[in-house]
């Protein structure tokens, strides 16, 4: 078991797994399976593929925060929203990845270089629109301003203040909070640096570490499946629903209908890739979840079984627990 253990460090330092790329213990069309013996009619194809611009969203929001606390933001240009205030934000390029995409509309609307630091937060709505606010540093670059407006937008400045300016939506207060919390953290406990791997996936996918205490001796056990080979839990993610209805239909079928109170803490790591464009447009989030009850207390149904983690990595894991410690995973209703 020593390789899980070393995925699962991976995973907590926001990497990638070596391997099980391709493996998923609850599919769509096993989904629909479960869905139609209740009597419902499933709501997603079985043979649905993420595709960018076409079946699924990818947007990038960069997040940055100079010494001062002020925020880079920029003036819309589109006739829809023009003379209006946003973050740096727009969708994900075919043949992008995450970084790749952030660090172009950052530049293209604001004239600003940047080299991505961290994820501060991942918001989905339904199961096949995504958006990643992208924190990081200046590397470079030059100011926009209104001499140099373009269809991009037509100015970016410093804003210390948001209440000087016209925004063009309100759903980017908590996000600039949230980087301007991040940034001014020092001491505080926060997660590390998880910059999404850039990993190549078909499907979108959500991968559990499942955590929980054995009270016979308080070690930390983690949920595996036992499915072909042995690994940590991935199921398809359901591209008409949210990613938390994904997840409690996953754990349902993992540990029944009576399925203990436990409680998803963030993301871990996120894994895309973009490249070959329109066949590697899926992508993999991996979510900590943990129990209240004890391990003794909760049964689980058949080929998955718990592991016990050496004490160094059970220590970690609960760490990992604490606001903070995980990327927020925010659903749009």
């Amino acid at each position: 078991m020593d390789g899980v253990e070393e995925n699962i460090r991976r995973l907590l330092d926001g990497q990638a797994q070596e391997d099980c790329q391709d493996l998923c213990d609850f599919t769509l069309e096993e989904q629909n399976e479960a869905t139609a013996a209740k009597g419902i009619v499933p709501s997603a194809s079985p043979d649905y593929r993420p595709i960018l611009r076409h079946t699924v969203s990818y947007i990038v929001v960069g997040a940055l925060i100079n010494s001062d606390g002020e925020v880079l933001m920029m003036q819309e240009a589109k006739s829809s929203c023009a003379g209006k205030w946003y973050l740096p934000a727009g969708h994900v390029e075919p043949g992008e990845n995450l970084l790749e995409g952030v660090k172009r509309e950052v530049l293209e609307e604001t004239g600003i270089e940047m080299e991505p630091t961290t994820l501060l937060m991942v918001e989905c709505a339904g199961g096949a629109w995504y958006r990643f606010v992208i924190t990081g540093n200046v590397t470079g670059g030059c100011l926009k301003t209104p001499k140099d407006a373009d269809s991009e937008s037509l100015q970016a400045k410093w804003i210390k203040d948001l209440g000087e300016l016209n925004l063009r939506a309100n759903d980017i207060l908590s996000i600039i909070e949230q980087a301007r919390s991040y940034h001014a953290r020092k001491d505080e406990c926060w997660h590390g640096c998880v910059l999404p791997a850039v990993t190549p996936h078909r499907k979108l996918l959500l991968r559990l570490v499942i955590c929980i205490r054995k009270r016979s001796n308080n070690r930390v056990h983690i949920l595996l499946s036992e499915k072909t080979e042995v690994h940590l839990p991935v199921c398809e993610i359901n591209p008409t629903r949210n990613v938390h209805s994904t997840l409690n239909k996953f754990m349902t079928e993992i540990f029944g209908a009576d399925l203990p109170a436990h409680k998803p803490h963030g993301i871990l790591a996120v894994e895309h890739c973009g490249k070959p464009e329109a066949l590697n447009d899926g992508l993999c989030l991996t979510v900590l979840v943990s129990f209240r009850k004890a391990l003794e207390e909760v049964g689980i149904i058949d080929k998955y079984t718990w592991l016990e983690v050496s004490k160094q990595l059970g220590d970690d894991l609960l760490k990992r627990l604490p606001k903070n410690m995980a990327v927020p995973l925010h659903v749009i209703r």
